[in-house]
């Protein structure tokens, strides 16, 4: 069995989503696969919640597609309640088959990513795996937006993975929320930190974090915490992703019996929900025609081929144990991302929508967060659409015809 489309996307993510919809909205005869039932990656499936900042001081800088989501989030009262980027994962879940099905994407749920073949300097099929059993697909551009650069990877792409020294990623976290919690009587964070310092003192918390990382959510009594953390597993290893997932709910029951002893207001809290896969924040890094480095973070770079931008500083949770390295960028700067960064070396017909893309441990740090990687996602499916149109390759694609697009379609390059 085999099947054809214009584009194909791989992964259902922030960037993938935003991929296939700007793929289809643009022309493109897109097809869309996920291996879970539902779409949004890690919002969802991974409950990261919520959106890391998407302003530069009073400046959105991230708008079109993620506008669109928070915009019919917010009509259905699940946006911004509590925390002022919180969402609810059941309404973006919601949303996302909305805009998809709108769009004329075809999705394909509860499938898996299992081969690719390439000839030369192009990719000219690939296999996935459902129910069903295995097919081809044959497209003219494919789009990575599985998050641990699975295509690319599969297809022969160079990739790069943890930091220079040691290969070390950061760590992966088990999300989760708690309710029945009275919000009135919660201590403050500092009160907070020094409870969770006396219980790791104390034995009664071996979580390697340094603090409790709490956010509001959409729902009053509920908290969310991205609190558990697994060092040295790699997210590409099947046999990691088990020890992690283990290692994460054993520390988030540890937690749970830490906050209904030691800290007022969750004498009654109860589990809610946890992610329905441990979230990961780095995994394999594609290298591509320019890798984005910390400089080009903390430095605030700008490129004549700006496809998306970003204002999250370096955000590097230790590979080892304890401690978040932090850097900021200054207030109201943002950095672009160059379409450069989106095509892999050595593979014409592939582009990379969201946290692969071509960077540095450091820079990919910051470029990471949700918001970002839809705006990367975009700026993918637009070029992908863009080149099928023009007869050329994403490479040789006239990058400024793809910001003339993508402002026209909501985005802001500045």
């Amino acid at each position: 069995m085999s099947r054809q489309c214009d584009v194909f996307v791989a992964g259902g993510g922030p960037g993938g989503f935003a991929a296939a919809v700007a793929a289809a909205r643009n022309g493109a005869d897109t097809l869309l696969v996920e291996r879970y039932g539902f779409l949004g990656g890690m919002a969802t499936m991974g409950l990261v919640n919520p959106f890391m900042t998407y302003w530069a001081g009073e400046e959105q800088i991230i708008e079109g597609i993620l506008q669109e989501l928070v915009d019919r989030l917010t009509a259905l009262g699940a946006y911004g309640k509590g925390s002022r980027t919180a969402f609810d994962p059941e309404a973006y879940k919601y949303v996302c088959d909305l805009m998809a099905q709108e769009a004329g994407v075809r999705l394909l749920f509860h499938t898996m990513l299992t081969d690719a073949s390439r000839s030369g300097a192009e990719i000219t099929s690939v296999e996935i795996a459902n129910k069903s059993g295995k097919s081809a697909v044959e497209a003219k551009v494919y789009i990575d937006g599985t998050g641990d650069a699975d295509l690319a990877f599969l297809a022969g792409a160079q990739c790069e993975k943890g930091r220079d020294e040691d290969g070390l990623t950061q760590p992966m976290t088990l999300n989760f929320r708690v309710c029945n919690v009275d919000q009135d009587r919660i201590p403050s964070r500092d009160e907070r930190n020094r409870l969770y310092d006396i219980a790791k003192t104390e034995g009664r918390l071996d979580c390697p974090r340094e603090n409790i990382l709490m956010f509001y959510t959409t729902r009053v009594g509920e908290l969310h915490f991205n609190q558990t953390r697994v060092n040295y597993a790699d997210g590409t290893s099947a046999e990691d992703l088990t020890k992690a997932e283990l290692e994460a709910r054993r520390q988030m029951w540890q937690f749970l019996e830490f906050l209904r002893r030691d800290v007022a207001g969750f004498e009654n809290a109860e589990i809610v929900v946890s992610g329905p896969q441990i979230g990961i924040r780095e995994s394999r890094r594609v290298i591509g025609d320019y890798v984005m480095t910390a400089d080009d973070i903390v430095n605030a770079a700008k490129f004549d081929d700006c496809i998306a931008r970003g204002s999250y500083g370096i955000d590097i949770h230790s590979p080892t144990g304890a401690g978040t390295v932090i850097k900021h960028l200054k207030p109201g700067e943002s950095y672009d991302i160059p379409y450069r960064s989106l095509t892999p070396l050595g593979i014409d017909n592939l582009l990379i929508a969201g946290r692969p893309i071509s960077s540095t441990h450091e820079a990919h740090s910051a470029v990471r967060i949700m918001p970002i990687c839809m705006a990367i996602g975009q700026a993918a499916g637009t070029a992908a659409a863009l080149s099928i149109r023009d007869g050329v390759t994403p490479r040789r694609l006239d990058v400024s015809a793809l910001r003339s697009t993508l402002r026209s379609q909501g985005a802001n390059l500045g």
